[in-house]
């Protein structure tokens, strides 16, 4: 067991410093150096968005084997140390267009900008040229994805109780499942990756559909959820975080932050108005009435809804009937999955993915310790009648409750949605 522990925090500690390691600036070489840190940005052919951080690290010791324990322990208490600055001058270019833009009080900057010609191929990750203002100068490179021609809808996703399982708020438990407990099935839900390559290649095979994360956990997180995307084989995308917590030496609390997805979706749904979109998260938190709120907002936006099912609270039904009820009058659907089986069904029912690729799902949650449980409680919208408002519920409140209660334990799968749900069009074979 001790050798194990050992082997774990050593893996751990390489992610952890990664970033120092990899640092764009001065801060590997020069004292108290600057340092940018770009993170993956998004974008369209009219808009890209881009953000990142700049702060002091102190340097490395030249000609040190940066392999080495000592050398890795060292970088750890460099991250740890880093301080952030505020105020410092950052300008970006990519596509003809340039911006400038200053850091906040934690050391972070956003950038939007609208390119007149792509510099790189639709599709493929593009690099958007930084220049921190120092003496000398800092030059750093960020990365977007900007969607193919190809491409019918978004997918936008929570991380946390839906890619894998909880921890990613709690820095130690996800240490411990990221690199004690290595077998996939522990960290990851079963089918996950297969069901997300699925969706960013769609039914056409590739589309190259914009997979946009977001999650509750700090930015501190960034390269350890990189290594596990890269570890599970889930196509990489963005991941926008909704807080900082700010841990240092001096402020080893998380700070109290607002929970901005809402309006990251407002932005994304925006930005991407020409598509529809897919939200995938879980019960087990804020996702229904964040999407409750996004779908009432933007009718006809949404083509799906999956909440992964990782509670049986019943306090939590009332939110889920609310779901229900805004999702079946857009027209959309709802399924409610306590595997990623059943919402690659759904997925390929309307279209989203090739019948292929169901299989594909399955054989990948076929090494769960569970098997996929196959009872479904299906509820479908009654249309309104003539003059009927809008606003008025097409489901029965007390049809979904009843389902998600029933004999006590919650079904495996709900599905809600109207007589006809919306569906992407097929791809001509």
């Amino acid at each position: 067991m001790a050798s194990r522990v050992r082997r774990a925090v050593n893996k751990a500690v390489r992610v952890l410093t990664r970033p120092v390691r990899r640092a764009q600036g001065h801060g590997g070489t020069g004292p108290g150096g600057l340092v940018v840190e770009p993170y993956r940005g998004y974008g369209s052919r009219d808009e890209i968005f881009l953000i990142g951080r700049v702060f002091r690290q102190s340097p490395g010791i030249p000609g040190e084997d940066p392999d080495s324990l000592r050398a890795q322990w060292r970088d750890l208490r460099r991250r740890i140390a880093r301080r952030t600055v505020a105020g410092a001058a950052i300008t970006a270019r990519f596509g003809g267009d340039a911006a400038r833009t200053e850091t906040d009080r934690d050391g972070y900057f956003r950038l939007r900008l609208h390119p007149r010609d792509l510099p790189g191929r639709p599709g493929a990750w593009q690099t958007v040229e930084l220049v921190l203002e120092d003496e000398p100068p800092i030059s750093a490179e960020g990365a977007v994805f900007i969607p193919p021609e190809g491409c019918r809808c978004v997918v936008i996703s929570d991380i946390d109780d839906t890619v894998m399982h909880t921890g990613v708020a709690n820095k130690l438990k996800m240490l411990w499942r990221l690199f004690v407990e290595d077998a996939d099935s522990r960290v990851a839900f079963p089918g996950v990756a297969a069901l997300y390559r699925a969706l960013h290649d769609g039914a056409g095979g590739a589309e190259g559909n914009p997979m946009l994360y977001v999650s509750r956990a700090p930015w501190g997180l960034y390269e350890m959820l990189s290594e596990f995307f890269q570890r599970h084989g889930i196509p990489v995308g963005p991941v926008l975080f909704l807080r900082e917590w700010g841990l240092s030496w001096t402020h080893p609390l998380p700070r109290r932050a607002t929970d901005h997805k809402q309006a990251l979706i407002r932005n994304m749904l925006a930005l991407y108005r020409d598509l529809p979109f897919v939200l995938i998260g879980d019960s087990g938190q804020h996702d229904p009435e964040v999407y409750a709120q996004i779908v009432e907002e933007h009718p006809g936006r949404v083509l799906a809804v999956y909440i992964r099912n990782v509670s049986n609270d019943s306090a939590r039904v009332e939110e889920i009937v609310r779901l229900a009820g805004a999702v079946a009058r857009s027209g959309s659907s709802l399924v409610l999955a306590a595997d990623s089986v059943a919402m690659a069904e759904h997925a390929a029912g309307i279209g989203l993915i090739t019948p292929e690729a169901v299989a594909r799902v399955a054989d990948e949650h076929a090494g769960a310790e569970a098997a996929p449980r196959r009872e479904t409680a299906r509820i479908t919208a009654e249309p309104k009648a003539p003059g009927e408002a809008a606003t008025e519920a097409t489901i029965s409140p007390d049809a979904v409750a009843d389902a998600l209660v029933s004999d006590g334990t919650v079904p495996a799968t709900v599905v809600v949605e109207p007589e006809h749900p919306a569906a992407l069009p097929r791809v001509a074979g």
